[in-house]
Protein backbone atom coordinates (compact mmCIF):
# COMPACT_ATOMS: atom_id res chain seq x y z
CA UNK A 1 0.00 0.00 0.00
CA UNK A 2 1.35 3.44 -0.91
CA UNK A 3 2.22 6.05 1.74
CA UNK A 4 -0.64 8.29 0.53
CA UNK A 5 -3.21 5.51 0.80
CA UNK A 6 -1.93 4.56 4.24
CA UNK A 7 -2.18 8.15 5.47
CA UNK A 8 -5.68 8.46 4.03
CA UNK A 9 -6.87 5.32 5.83
CA UNK A 10 -5.37 6.53 9.12
CA UNK A 11 -6.97 9.96 8.69
CA UNK A 12 -10.35 8.37 7.95
CA UNK A 13 -10.11 6.23 11.03
CA UNK A 14 -9.01 9.18 13.20
CA UNK A 15 -11.82 11.36 11.85
CA UNK A 16 -14.45 8.76 12.79
CA UNK A 17 -13.03 8.53 16.31
CA UNK A 18 -12.84 12.32 16.58
CA UNK A 19 -16.47 12.63 15.48
CA UNK A 20 -17.50 10.08 18.09
CA UNK A 21 -15.71 12.00 20.88
CA UNK A 22 -17.34 15.31 19.87
CA UNK A 23 -20.84 13.84 19.52
CA UNK A 24 -20.57 12.24 22.97
CA UNK A 25 -19.37 15.47 24.58
CA UNK A 26 -15.89 14.10 25.25
CA UNK A 27 -14.21 17.32 24.21
CA UNK A 28 -10.94 16.93 26.12
CA UNK A 29 -10.35 13.58 24.45
CA UNK A 30 -11.34 15.10 21.11
CA UNK A 31 -8.77 17.89 21.40
CA UNK A 32 -6.06 15.48 22.51
CA UNK A 33 -6.80 13.33 19.48
CA UNK A 34 -6.79 16.38 17.20
CA UNK A 35 -3.33 17.33 18.52
CA UNK A 36 -2.13 13.79 17.80
CA UNK A 37 -3.63 13.84 14.29
CA UNK A 38 -2.10 17.23 13.52
CA UNK A 39 1.36 16.24 14.73
CA UNK A 40 1.46 12.94 12.87
CA UNK A 41 -0.57 13.65 9.71
CA UNK A 42 -0.02 17.37 9.19
CA UNK A 43 0.35 17.00 5.44
CA UNK A 44 -2.80 14.92 5.03
CA UNK A 45 -5.45 16.85 7.00
CA UNK A 46 -8.68 17.70 5.25
CA UNK A 47 -11.22 20.41 6.10
CA UNK A 48 -13.59 18.03 7.90
CA UNK A 49 -11.24 17.63 10.88
CA UNK A 50 -11.06 21.33 11.79
CA UNK A 51 -14.79 21.98 12.46
CA UNK A 52 -14.75 19.12 14.96
CA UNK A 53 -11.81 20.60 16.83
CA UNK A 54 -13.39 24.06 16.77
CA UNK A 55 -16.63 22.68 18.17
CA UNK A 56 -14.71 21.23 21.13
CA UNK A 57 -12.87 24.53 21.64
CA UNK A 58 -16.23 26.30 21.78
CA UNK A 59 -17.71 23.74 24.18
CA UNK A 60 -14.76 24.07 26.59
CA UNK A 61 -14.31 27.86 26.09
CA UNK A 62 -10.73 27.57 24.85
CA UNK A 63 -10.36 30.77 22.80
CA UNK A 64 -6.56 30.60 22.47
CA UNK A 65 -6.65 27.04 21.19
CA UNK A 66 -9.50 28.04 18.87
CA UNK A 67 -7.35 30.88 17.49
CA UNK A 68 -4.52 28.41 16.91
CA UNK A 69 -6.84 26.12 14.96
CA UNK A 70 -7.98 29.21 13.02
CA UNK A 71 -4.35 29.90 12.08
CA UNK A 72 -3.95 26.33 10.82
CA UNK A 73 -7.09 26.62 8.67
CA UNK A 74 -5.74 29.86 7.19
CA UNK A 75 -2.41 28.25 6.33
CA UNK A 76 -4.20 25.31 4.75
CA UNK A 77 -6.44 27.68 2.71
CA UNK A 78 -9.59 26.17 4.21
CA UNK A 79 -11.39 29.44 5.08
CA UNK A 80 -13.43 29.19 1.90
CA UNK A 81 -14.86 25.87 3.13
CA UNK A 82 -18.35 26.62 4.54
CA UNK A 83 -18.08 24.02 7.31
CA UNK A 84 -14.80 25.49 8.54
CA UNK A 85 -16.10 29.06 8.22
CA UNK A 86 -19.30 28.21 10.11
CA UNK A 87 -17.35 26.52 12.94
CA UNK A 88 -14.99 29.51 13.24
CA UNK A 89 -17.84 32.03 13.46
CA UNK A 90 -19.56 29.89 16.07
CA UNK A 91 -16.36 29.43 18.10
CA UNK A 92 -15.52 33.15 18.16
CA UNK A 93 -19.10 34.02 19.06
CA UNK A 94 -19.10 31.62 22.01
CA UNK A 95 -15.52 32.00 23.27
CA UNK A 96 -14.38 35.51 22.39
CA UNK A 97 -17.01 38.10 21.43
CA UNK A 98 -19.78 38.85 18.99
CA UNK A 99 -17.60 41.57 17.45
CA UNK A 100 -14.80 39.06 16.78
CA UNK A 101 -17.25 36.67 15.15
CA UNK A 102 -18.66 39.47 12.97
CA UNK A 103 -15.18 40.67 11.99
CA UNK A 104 -14.28 37.16 10.85
CA UNK A 105 -17.64 36.81 9.06
CA UNK A 106 -17.02 40.04 7.11
CA UNK A 107 -13.54 38.89 6.09
CA UNK A 108 -14.54 35.43 4.82
CA UNK A 109 -13.88 34.96 1.09
CA UNK A 110 -17.07 32.92 0.57
CA UNK A 111 -20.26 32.83 2.61
CA UNK A 112 -23.05 30.40 1.88
CA UNK A 113 -26.38 30.23 3.73
CA UNK A 114 -24.92 28.03 6.48
CA UNK A 115 -22.32 30.69 7.34
CA UNK A 116 -24.97 33.44 7.34
CA UNK A 117 -27.14 31.32 9.62
CA UNK A 118 -24.23 30.82 11.97
CA UNK A 119 -23.64 34.58 12.33
CA UNK A 120 -27.36 35.24 12.83
CA UNK A 121 -27.40 32.57 15.55
CA UNK A 122 -24.45 34.25 17.30
CA UNK A 123 -26.48 37.46 17.55
CA UNK A 124 -29.57 35.62 18.76
CA UNK A 125 -27.64 33.75 21.46
CA UNK A 126 -26.67 37.17 22.85
CA UNK A 127 -30.31 38.36 22.61
CA UNK A 128 -29.31 40.94 19.99
CA UNK A 129 -32.41 40.43 17.87
CA UNK A 130 -32.07 43.84 16.19
CA UNK A 131 -28.69 43.07 14.63
CA UNK A 132 -29.78 39.53 13.78
CA UNK A 133 -32.75 40.93 11.85
CA UNK A 134 -30.53 43.50 10.14
CA UNK A 135 -28.28 40.68 8.93
CA UNK A 136 -31.32 38.63 7.94
CA UNK A 137 -32.58 41.48 5.75
CA UNK A 138 -29.27 41.96 3.88
CA UNK A 139 -28.55 38.30 3.12
CA UNK A 140 -27.12 37.96 -0.38
CA UNK A 141 -27.83 34.22 -0.58
CA UNK A 142 -31.11 32.33 -0.53
CA UNK A 143 -32.56 31.75 2.92
CA UNK A 144 -33.40 28.23 4.00
CA UNK A 145 -35.52 26.62 6.72
CA UNK A 146 -32.74 26.93 9.30
CA UNK A 147 -32.54 30.69 8.68
CA UNK A 148 -36.21 31.20 9.43
CA UNK A 149 -36.15 28.76 12.36
CA UNK A 150 -33.39 30.77 14.05
CA UNK A 151 -35.12 34.11 13.49
CA UNK A 152 -38.56 32.88 14.61
CA UNK A 153 -37.06 31.32 17.75
CA UNK A 154 -35.21 34.55 18.49
CA UNK A 155 -38.27 36.76 17.99
CA UNK A 156 -40.48 34.81 20.40
CA UNK A 157 -37.98 35.57 23.17
CA UNK A 158 -38.60 39.32 22.86
CA UNK A 159 -41.43 41.27 24.48
CA UNK A 160 -43.02 42.42 21.22
CA UNK A 161 -41.81 39.64 18.95
CA UNK A 162 -44.83 37.32 18.73
CA UNK A 163 -46.51 39.10 15.81
CA UNK A 164 -43.15 39.52 14.07
CA UNK A 165 -42.49 35.79 14.46
CA UNK A 166 -45.83 34.98 12.81
CA UNK A 167 -45.03 37.43 9.98
CA UNK A 168 -41.66 35.75 9.52
CA UNK A 169 -43.41 32.39 9.27
CA UNK A 170 -45.77 33.81 6.61
CA UNK A 171 -42.77 34.95 4.60
CA UNK A 172 -41.31 31.46 4.92
CA UNK A 173 -44.55 30.06 3.50
CA UNK A 174 -44.49 32.51 0.56
CA UNK A 175 -40.98 31.32 -0.30
CA UNK A 176 -42.25 27.74 -0.52
CA UNK A 177 -40.10 26.50 2.38
CA UNK A 178 -41.49 23.63 4.45
CA UNK A 179 -41.69 24.10 8.23
CA UNK A 180 -40.14 21.31 10.30
CA UNK A 181 -40.40 20.34 13.96
CA UNK A 182 -38.10 23.17 15.05
CA UNK A 183 -40.27 25.68 13.15
CA UNK A 184 -43.58 24.60 14.63
CA UNK A 185 -42.22 24.40 18.20
CA UNK A 186 -40.99 28.00 17.99
CA UNK A 187 -44.14 29.14 16.21
CA UNK A 188 -46.40 27.61 18.86
CA UNK A 189 -44.92 29.98 21.44
CA UNK A 190 -45.77 32.93 19.21
CA UNK A 191 -49.32 31.64 18.73
CA UNK A 192 -49.78 31.45 22.50
CA UNK A 193 -48.45 35.00 22.83
CA UNK A 194 -51.03 36.42 20.40
CA UNK A 195 -53.82 33.93 21.28
CA UNK A 196 -54.08 32.84 17.64
CA UNK A 197 -56.04 29.60 17.94
CA UNK A 198 -56.56 29.42 14.15
CA UNK A 199 -52.82 29.24 13.56
CA UNK A 200 -52.45 26.66 16.33
CA UNK A 201 -55.03 24.54 14.50
CA UNK A 202 -53.09 25.00 11.25
CA UNK A 203 -49.89 23.89 12.95
CA UNK A 204 -51.70 20.90 14.43
CA UNK A 205 -53.09 19.88 11.05
CA UNK A 206 -49.76 20.40 9.31
CA UNK A 207 -47.98 18.26 11.92
CA UNK A 208 -50.45 15.40 11.39
CA UNK A 209 -50.19 15.54 7.59
CA UNK A 210 -46.38 15.57 7.72
CA UNK A 211 -45.97 12.99 10.49
CA UNK A 212 -44.47 15.49 12.98
CA UNK A 213 -47.46 15.00 15.28
CA UNK A 214 -46.09 12.01 17.29
CA UNK A 215 -43.35 14.18 18.83
CA UNK A 216 -43.99 14.42 22.59
CA UNK A 217 -42.62 17.95 22.84
CA UNK A 218 -44.91 19.17 20.06
CA UNK A 219 -48.01 17.60 21.58
CA UNK A 220 -47.20 19.13 24.96
CA UNK A 221 -46.85 22.47 23.18
CA UNK A 222 -50.25 21.97 21.51
CA UNK A 223 -51.83 21.22 24.89
CA UNK A 224 -50.39 24.44 26.28
CA UNK A 225 -51.38 26.42 23.18
CA UNK A 226 -54.99 25.22 23.10
CA UNK A 227 -55.18 25.60 26.87
CA UNK A 228 -53.95 29.20 26.87
CA UNK A 229 -56.53 30.06 24.21
CA UNK A 230 -59.35 28.50 26.25
CA UNK A 231 -59.86 25.46 23.97
CA UNK A 232 -59.74 23.00 26.87
CA UNK A 233 -61.58 20.21 25.03
CA UNK A 234 -59.00 20.28 22.24
CA UNK A 235 -56.16 20.38 24.75
CA UNK A 236 -57.61 17.32 26.46
CA UNK A 237 -58.06 15.47 23.16
CA UNK A 238 -54.39 16.04 22.27
CA UNK A 239 -53.46 14.76 25.73
CA UNK A 240 -55.59 11.64 25.31
CA UNK A 241 -54.00 10.95 21.91
CA UNK A 242 -50.55 10.63 23.52
CA UNK A 243 -49.29 7.14 24.21
CA UNK A 244 -46.37 8.27 26.36
CA UNK A 245 -47.36 11.17 28.60
CA UNK A 246 -44.35 12.71 30.28
CA UNK A 247 -44.31 15.24 33.11
CA UNK A 248 -44.45 18.13 30.62
CA UNK A 249 -47.69 16.88 29.05
CA UNK A 250 -49.35 16.36 32.44
CA UNK A 251 -48.16 19.76 33.66
CA UNK A 252 -49.44 21.50 30.52
CA UNK A 253 -52.93 20.06 30.97
CA UNK A 254 -53.04 20.86 34.70
CA UNK A 255 -51.93 24.45 34.00
CA UNK A 256 -54.54 24.83 31.25
CA UNK A 257 -57.39 23.90 33.57
CA UNK A 258 -55.94 26.01 36.40
CA UNK A 259 -55.64 29.06 34.14
CA UNK A 260 -59.34 28.96 33.29
CA UNK A 261 -60.58 28.42 36.84
CA UNK A 262 -61.39 24.71 36.54
CA UNK A 263 -59.55 23.90 39.74
CA UNK A 264 -61.27 20.63 40.58
CA UNK A 265 -60.57 19.25 37.11
CA UNK A 266 -56.92 20.35 37.40
CA UNK A 267 -56.60 18.58 40.75
CA UNK A 268 -58.31 15.46 39.34
CA UNK A 269 -55.75 15.40 36.52
CA UNK A 270 -52.98 15.71 39.11
CA UNK A 271 -54.38 12.69 40.99
CA UNK A 272 -54.43 10.73 37.72
CA UNK A 273 -50.81 11.75 37.17
CA UNK A 274 -49.83 10.35 40.55
CA UNK A 275 -51.68 7.09 39.81
CA UNK A 276 -49.77 6.86 36.52
CA UNK A 277 -46.53 7.01 38.54
CA UNK A 278 -45.31 10.16 36.80
CA UNK A 279 -43.26 12.20 39.26
CA UNK A 280 -44.33 15.87 39.35
CA UNK A 281 -41.78 18.65 39.11
CA UNK A 282 -41.80 22.27 40.20
CA UNK A 283 -43.85 23.40 37.19
CA UNK A 284 -46.51 20.74 37.85
CA UNK A 285 -46.87 21.81 41.47
CA UNK A 286 -46.98 25.47 40.48
CA UNK A 287 -49.98 24.62 38.28
CA UNK A 288 -51.61 22.78 41.19
CA UNK A 289 -51.10 25.75 43.53
CA UNK A 290 -52.47 28.15 40.89
CA UNK A 291 -55.56 25.96 40.57
CA UNK A 292 -56.06 26.18 44.33
CA UNK A 293 -55.51 29.95 44.22
CA UNK A 294 -58.10 30.55 41.48
CA UNK A 295 -60.71 28.51 43.35
CA UNK A 296 -59.88 29.79 46.84
CA UNK A 297 -58.88 26.32 48.08
CA UNK A 298 -56.59 27.47 50.88
CA UNK A 299 -56.52 24.21 52.84
CA UNK A 300 -55.74 22.16 49.75
CA UNK A 301 -52.99 24.60 48.75
CA UNK A 302 -51.34 24.27 52.16
CA UNK A 303 -51.56 20.48 51.93
CA UNK A 304 -49.91 20.32 48.50
CA UNK A 305 -47.30 22.88 49.52
CA UNK A 306 -46.38 20.85 52.61
CA UNK A 307 -45.90 17.75 50.44
CA UNK A 308 -43.58 19.41 47.94
CA UNK A 309 -40.27 18.51 49.56
CA UNK A 310 -41.36 15.49 51.65
CA UNK A 311 -43.33 13.53 49.05
CA UNK A 312 -42.15 14.93 45.70
CA UNK A 313 -38.59 16.06 46.46
CA UNK A 314 -39.23 19.54 45.04
CA UNK A 315 -37.80 22.66 46.67
CA UNK A 316 -40.28 25.52 46.74
CA UNK A 317 -39.13 28.65 44.91
CA UNK A 318 -40.44 32.21 45.03
CA UNK A 319 -43.25 31.43 42.54
CA UNK A 320 -44.57 28.60 44.73
CA UNK A 321 -44.50 30.83 47.79
CA UNK A 322 -46.25 33.62 45.89
CA UNK A 323 -49.06 31.24 44.93
CA UNK A 324 -49.45 30.06 48.53
CA UNK A 325 -49.52 33.67 49.78
CA UNK A 326 -52.06 34.54 47.08
CA UNK A 327 -54.47 31.74 48.00
CA UNK A 328 -54.20 32.49 51.74
CA UNK A 329 -54.72 36.19 51.12
CA UNK A 330 -57.74 35.62 48.87
CA UNK A 331 -59.26 33.44 51.60
CA UNK A 332 -58.90 36.26 54.11
CA UNK A 333 -56.08 34.60 56.04
CA UNK A 334 -53.96 37.73 55.81
CA UNK A 335 -51.91 37.29 58.97
CA UNK A 336 -51.21 33.68 58.01
CA UNK A 337 -50.05 34.87 54.59
CA UNK A 338 -47.82 37.50 56.21
CA UNK A 339 -46.36 34.83 58.48
CA UNK A 340 -45.41 32.81 55.36
CA UNK A 341 -43.70 35.90 53.95
CA UNK A 342 -41.70 36.47 57.14
CA UNK A 343 -40.46 32.87 57.17
CA UNK A 344 -39.69 32.53 53.45
CA UNK A 345 -36.20 31.04 52.91
CA UNK A 346 -36.05 32.60 49.43
CA UNK A 347 -36.24 36.22 48.33
CA UNK A 348 -39.70 37.77 48.75
CA UNK A 349 -40.84 39.01 45.35
CA UNK A 350 -43.16 41.84 44.34
CA UNK A 351 -45.70 39.19 43.35
CA UNK A 352 -45.94 37.94 46.95
CA UNK A 353 -46.22 41.40 48.49
CA UNK A 354 -48.67 42.42 45.76
CA UNK A 355 -50.98 39.50 46.53
CA UNK A 356 -51.06 40.49 50.20
CA UNK A 357 -51.64 44.18 49.43
CA UNK A 358 -54.52 43.48 47.02
CA UNK A 359 -56.30 41.30 49.57
CA UNK A 360 -55.72 43.85 52.31
CA UNK A 361 -57.84 46.22 50.21
CA UNK A 362 -60.56 43.56 49.85
CA UNK A 363 -60.71 42.89 53.60
CA UNK A 364 -59.96 46.42 54.83
CA UNK A 365 -56.74 45.47 56.64
CA UNK A 366 -54.77 48.71 56.97
CA UNK A 367 -51.86 47.65 59.19
CA UNK A 368 -50.68 44.83 56.94
CA UNK A 369 -51.41 46.97 53.87
CA UNK A 370 -48.90 49.55 55.13
CA UNK A 371 -46.25 46.86 55.64
CA UNK A 372 -46.85 45.38 52.19
CA UNK A 373 -47.02 48.80 50.54
CA UNK A 374 -43.74 50.01 52.03
CA UNK A 375 -42.05 46.76 50.98
CA UNK A 376 -43.34 47.20 47.43
CA UNK A 377 -42.13 50.81 47.28
CA UNK A 378 -38.63 49.41 47.80
CA UNK A 379 -38.92 46.35 45.56
CA UNK A 380 -40.51 48.16 42.57
CA UNK A 381 -40.39 51.91 43.26
CA UNK A 382 -41.52 52.83 39.73
CA UNK A 383 -44.83 50.93 39.85
CA UNK A 384 -47.68 53.42 40.41
CA UNK A 385 -50.25 50.66 41.05
CA UNK A 386 -48.85 50.03 44.54
CA UNK A 387 -49.26 53.69 45.49
CA UNK A 388 -52.80 53.75 44.10
CA UNK A 389 -53.93 50.62 45.96
CA UNK A 390 -52.53 51.76 49.31
CA UNK A 391 -54.01 55.25 48.82
CA UNK A 392 -57.44 53.69 48.17
CA UNK A 393 -57.12 51.55 51.29
CA UNK A 394 -56.39 54.69 53.30
CA UNK A 395 -59.29 56.55 51.71
CA UNK A 396 -61.77 53.72 52.31
CA UNK A 397 -60.79 53.84 56.00
CA UNK A 398 -61.23 57.64 56.08
CA UNK A 399 -57.51 58.28 56.42
CA UNK A 400 -57.60 60.97 53.77
CA UNK A 401 -54.41 62.72 54.83
CA UNK A 402 -52.27 59.62 54.25
CA UNK A 403 -54.07 58.97 50.95
CA UNK A 404 -53.35 62.52 49.77
CA UNK A 405 -49.73 62.14 50.88
CA UNK A 406 -49.31 59.14 48.58
CA UNK A 407 -50.91 60.99 45.67
CA UNK A 408 -48.52 63.89 46.20
CA UNK A 409 -45.60 61.47 46.29
CA UNK A 410 -46.73 60.07 42.94
CA UNK A 411 -46.83 63.57 41.46
CA UNK A 412 -43.37 64.28 42.89
CA UNK A 413 -42.01 61.14 41.21
CA UNK A 414 -43.78 61.87 37.94
CA UNK A 415 -45.99 58.79 38.19
CA UNK A 416 -49.34 58.33 36.48
CA UNK A 417 -51.79 55.53 37.07
CA UNK A 418 -52.12 53.46 33.89
CA UNK A 419 -55.69 53.30 32.55
CA UNK A 420 -57.39 49.91 32.38
CA UNK A 421 -57.34 48.17 29.02
CA UNK A 422 -58.14 44.89 27.31
CA UNK A 423 -57.69 43.43 23.86
CA UNK A 424 -59.31 40.95 21.54
CA UNK A 425 -58.11 39.06 18.48
CA UNK A 426 -60.35 39.66 15.45
CA UNK A 427 -60.43 36.72 13.07
CA UNK A 428 -62.42 36.62 9.82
Amino acid sequence: MSSFASNFQRLLSYTKLLTSHVNQGQHQQALSLFHHIHSTLSHSLDPFVFPLALKSCAALSFPQLGATVHAHTYKASFLSNPFVACALVDMYGKCVSVESARRLFDELPERNVVVWNSMISVYLRCNDVVRALELFEVMDVGRNEATFNAVIAGLVETLDGFCKAVSCYREMERMGLRPNLITVLALLRACVGVADVNLIEQIHGYSIRNDIDPDVQLRSGLIEGYGRCGCLDKAHLVFLSMRNRDVVAWSSLISAYALHGQARTALDVFEQMEKANVRPDGITLLGVLKACSHAGLADEAQLYFSRMRVRYGVEANSDHYSCLIDVLSRAGRLHQAYDVIRKMPVKVTAKAWGALLASCRTYGEVELAEIAGKALFEVEPENPANFVILARIYASNRRFQEAEGLRQEMIKRGMKAAPGSSWVVHQD
